[in-house]
């Protein structure tokens, strides 16, 4: 029997049946027969180059992997992007560094059984994926089309910031450096504009997508959106799939994945200590407690984030209000192209007075007042 009449017989066996009963007969078939172990790989390569074709990327596939299977088969998918990738050029900065990110430890299983089920389960994922809306708009540049520019030593000192409020040990601090960061990212928000408003025609709205992990994902999303809002960009929440969708231009994205993910450790730092008080006073930790802190958070937090941004956009000047002005349209026609029927969505669960009175305290205690020019 050939290695691909093996292959077929498995997956005509185990992909279109979701029985376990079809799962063990395929794998079966392929564990009894170690030469089908290279097209067994070379299949499981043309799925992800087909999850590729329809609007998916390395982060999305391994996040929604790691949210429906286990680590085995985690590392498996990471080795196939990996292998996939080698045979054609990277499409853009993004995506090699999405590649770099995947675990480098290669697939183990106990036994060749164990390994084909694993596979089987794997690809019945990746047949499934369904169609997600392109990030490569039409109308703007390919990714790849002009050479990468070295990190801003703005951005350098936001990255130095955050590594600090996510290291300390007082929340005031942490908040603080926050807003400062938000700060020197709304001023290279605004730089970026005013040179791009003295620029050839060409520059355009993109697109990311950003993890939102349970749980408590809707509060984080929440938060991403505040984020989003603050940096001139646009969040639209994908639920089953665990991530948002940013739109903005470049430098404001770059900002919104930066500052998010700072929050989101420092939220969680101040709701453990906010528990452990709770703890010490009789009460016990709930889920309500947690979800309603990291709301209120999120809702303040992205009060004064918005006042950071415009402190820095009233300091540019009425020459800057025009292009900020049209940028704010760009972002929306690109979102509303992208995503025509979108929904708004509730924060439910959120009723702990404890729990939202402790995180709007968390985030009350970031300074965002305005602050002199940055140079």
């Amino acid at each position: 029997m050939s290695t691909t009449t093996t292959v077929d017989r498995a997956f005509g066996a185990a992909l279109y049946d979701d029985t376990d009963t079809a799962l063990d007969t395929g794998a079966s078939l392929l564990a009894a027969d170690p030469a089908a172990d290279a097209e067994l790989a070379r299949r499981g390569e043309q799925f992800v180059a087909g999850a590729w074709r329809r609007g998916w990327q390395p982060a999305d596939v391994v996040r929604l992997v790691r949210r429906e299977l286990d680590d085995l088969h985690v590392r498996l998918v990471s080795a196939l992007i990996v292998e996939e990738a080698g045979r054609r050029p990277s499409p853009g900065p993004r995506w090699a560094a999405q590649l770099q990110d995947l675990p480098a430890e290669p697939p183990r299983a106990s036994d060749r059984f164990s390994y084909a089920t694993a596979v089987l389960e794997l690809y019945r994922l990746l047949l499934r994926l369904p169609a997600l809306e392109p990030l490569e708009s039409r109308d703007a540049p390919r990714p790849s089309a002009a050479p990468r520019q070295p990190e801003s030593r703005m951005l350098t000192r936001v990255r130095a910031l955050l590594a600090k409020a996510e290291a300390t040990g007082y929340p005031e601090e942490a908040e603080a450096l926050s807003a400062k960061a938000q700060e020197l990212m709304a001023r290279h928000s605004i730089d970026e504009a005013l040179l791009a408003a003295g620029a050839p025609a060409g520059d355009a709205p993109g697109a990311c997508r950003i993890g939102v992990d349970a749980p408590y994902e809707t509060a984080k999303a929440v938060l991403l959106d505040a984020v989003a809002t603050a940096n001139r960009c646009r969040a639209v929440w994908h639920e089953p799939f665990g991530f948002s969708t940013v739109v903005g231009f470049e430098p404001d994205l770059a900002a919104v994945e930066l500052l998010y993910t700072s929050l989101l450790v420092q939220a969680t730092t101040a709701m453990t200590t906010a528990e452990a008080a709770q703890r010490k006073g009789g009460r016990k930790r709930t889920k309500t407690f947690r979800q309603s802190f990291l709301a209120a958070y999120a809702q303040r937090i992205g009060d004064r984030l918005r006042a950071a941004a415009e402190a820095q956009t009233a300091d540019g000047g009425g020459d800057l209000l025009p292009v900020l002005a049209a940028r704010d349209v760009a972002v929306a026609d690109r979102t509303e192209r992208m995503f025509p029927a979108t929904v708004t969505t509730r924060l439910r669960g959120a009723g702990d007075a404890a729990g939202w009175e402790q995180g709007a305290a968390a985030a009350d205690r970031a300074r965002v007042a305005a602050r002199p020019r940055l140079p």
